[in-house]
């Protein structure tokens, strides 16, 4: 049963905050990412964003920014680490002094550095939501302060979207689709039995990166069913205790898996393995295209997976708060520059080895 070849198209602060001159998804996380239920419909955004953004500095008459970036992770992620130089190249670009935070996916620790950075009274605030549920009140006190929000990499809540500027990163929703896209051609009407490893349990990118796989597949390829669905949350270890008891669980029907990225990918293709499972003969797709993921395409173990530039996402939150902070875009979303998204193709067998999708992360 093994699936024909295809290609598609398509860190209160103190000492715990790292201040950066603009001169200058836990263990094994990959976590990166967007938007609503619909966002698979949205505008894609090429890189020339960030080159408008830079044509538009020279009417700044040489002025420097403060901006604290709030995000969940840094360099003590692969993400992180490739995401933060960008971020930081392009800020020195702009005239942006920035002050950078950590929070370890920790919403009481992002939610005190966030009182922190509104009572600084900084340009803007660069926000990547650990817990998208929690951060109303964050963004609330700095609209009441008067300082404009640009969402990076995880987008809030739908409701909550009225107190940004905008948003830059992934569509998620989309990289879920894109990926039940795959699984689907992959399938090719046959009945299959799939478990679902998703992502952290109350972020964005996680829930709607499964429900972009799971109702895309729904409406797509009803022959596929997805038999049971646990959290990996963004780890290889936890991914593959949670497939192994998936596998068992379902012992015998499962002829493929789905996971959030491949940082959880490869924790459940080592669960299979360990199992006895012949994982050339399942399905199985992910989101990144990783360092780690790469090879598991390369090697026919993955089936395909869904391209994600963290320098892009990096470089591109700074544009965003840019674009807030010198008027281009303005609160509630209600402009043609407050959505930036990064371009995500997938990755195939046919295409794994191509510099256009070389992996960052």
């Amino acid at each position: 049963m093994r699936r024909s070849r295809v290609t598609f198209a398509a860190s209160v602060l103190a000492a715990a905050a790292l201040t950066l001159a603009a001169c200058g998804e836990s263990d094994d996380s990959s976590s990166a990412d967007s938007g609503s239920d619909d966002t698979a419909s949205e505008e894609v955004v090429e890189d020339d964003a960030a080159d408008d953004a830079a044509d538009d500095t020279a009417d700044a008459g040489g002025e420097t920014y403060e901006v604290y970036a709030l995000l969940p992770q840094g360099n003590d992620q692969p993400y992180g680490t490739t995401y933060l130089p960008p971020m930081e190249a392009k800020a020195a670009e702009l005239g942006i002094n920035l002050t950078i935070t950590n929070s370890e996916y920790d919403a009481d620790k992002q939610a005190s550095e966030c009182e922190v950075a509104v009572a600084a009274q900084p340009d803007g605030i660069i926000l990547w939501p650990a817990v998208a549920d929690s951060i109303r009140p964050c963004l609330q006190a700095a609209n009441d302060a008067g300082i404009p929000v640009w969402i990076t990499n995880a987008d809030v809540n739908p409701e909550d979207t009225d107190l940004t500027y905008g948003y830059s990163g992934t569509d998620s929703y989309g990289q879920g689709a894109a990926s039940a896209e795959m699984f689907c051609e992959f399938a090719d009407g046959e009945d299959i039995g799939t478990i679902q490893v998703n992502g952290l349990t109350g972020n964005s990118v996680a829930t709607l990166r499964g429900n972009g796989f799971s109702e895309t597949v729904a409406d797509l390829c009803p022959n596929v069913t997805i038999l049971a669905s646990q959290p990996g949350n963004w780890n290889k270890d936890e991914s593959q205790l949670a497939a192994s008891e998936m596998l068992t669980a379902n012992q015998g029907n499962v002829q493929g898996i789905y996971a959030a990225d491949d940082t959880m990918v490869a924790g459940a293709i080592d669960a299979a393995k360990a199992q006895g499972l012949d994982v050339d003969g399942l399905i199985i797709t992910s989101i990144g295209n990783t360092f780690l993921g790469n090879p598991l395409v390369a090697s026919g173990e993955l089936d395909g997976t869904v391209f994600q530039s963290s320098s892009w996402d990096g470089e591109n939150a700074v544009v965003g708060i840019y674009r807030a902070m010198t008027g281009d875009t303005s609160l509630g979303r209600d402009d043609d520059a407050s959505v930036l998204y990064m371009p995500n193709p997938v990755v195939t067998i046919d295409n794994w080895d191509s510099s256009d999708v070389a992996p960052e992360w």
